[in-house]
């Protein structure tokens, strides 16, 4: 599916993501292959996004969009130019959720069973970008939906220590969704289960072939493929036991009591 129209850049983001109209006449947030960490950061939004989904995880659809850099050409921001001419060709999109907010712990209660769930699967993907400095975590129609999973994967940076990367611990300490009592354990005893070979070649085969070809140290494609499969295979083995979840850092968010016990209707929401 191609992207029709270039709408505006999301500043907020590092690697410049924008939001973009496509031909199926949906609205998308674009990810870039030729941003920051490139093609990698795309191949774990795909694996990480689909792979939180299975389990009921809430995720804003993703889609592969094509991008010919001259949707953009009145876009004044000469970084933003050159980001499109580099990334022409297959980018990702995630489904714009017109009117959500970004989560706010003191407004918006999670529930521990929902929260437990979060924190065992960002323990699998290894996730390190959803602690109180930045949920990525967003509230839309009054539920917790999770976005942004470009950091998770972190062993496709250095495959030579990716056996250790299975077997590592998980410090959840500064997790967006610790202070929710979260038990990983109870997570684990329910998710664990699920993550099945048969799944996760489910998962990696949704990943175009010209994300992962030449990749080095691989022959092909279907070998990235399956070195994502095992990783994440032996990783999520007894998975629960290596998450710890201590105290914040000293300069971690408010403590203040008062949470709400529900979610709140969002202005706009609604596609």
């Amino acid at each position: 599916m191609a992207a029709t129209r270039y709408v505006t850049p999301l500043r907020e983001g590092g690697s410049l993501p924008g939001i973009v109209e496509a031909e199926d006449l949906g609205t998308y947030v674009m990810k870039f292959h030729g941003a920051g960490q490139g093609r990698r950061t795309l191949v774990a939004e795909v694996v990480a996004g689909e792979l939180a989904r299975r389990p009921g995880l809430r995720v804003p659809d993703l889609v592969l969009l094509r991008l010919d850099p001259v949707i953009g050409r009145s876009e004044p921001d000469e970084e933003v130019q050159h980001l499109l001419r580099v990334s022409e060709g297959l980018n990702l999109g995630m489904d714009f959720l017109p009117g959500a907010i970004g989560f706010d712990p003191l407004a918006y209660a999670v529930d521990p069973v929902e929260a437990g769930r979060v924190v065992w699967f960002d323990a699998l993907v290894r996730n390190v970008d959803r602690s109180w400095r930045n949920p990525n975590l967003l509230v839309w129609h009054g539920d917790l939906w999770l976005i942004d999973h470009g950091a998770s994967l972190v062993w496709q940076h250095n495959w030579d220590g990716a056996a250790e990367a299975a077997t590592r611990s998980h410090d959840a300490s500064d997790h967006a969704l610790a202070p929710a009592g979260p038990d990983p354990r109870a997570a684990g005893a329910e998710l664990e289960p699920r993550i099945t070979e048969d799944l996760l070649r489910e998962v990696v085969a949704g990943v175009p072939d010209e994300w992962l070809e030449g990749e080095a140290g691989f022959p092909e494609a279907e070998a990235v493929r399956a070195a994502h499969v095992e990783v994440l295979l032996h990783r999520a083995r007894n998975l629960a036991e290596r998450i710890v979840i201590g105290s914040p850092t000293s300069d971690g968010p408010s403590s203040a009591p008062g949470w709400l016990t529900g979610g709140f209707p969002i202005a706009g929401a609604g596609r």
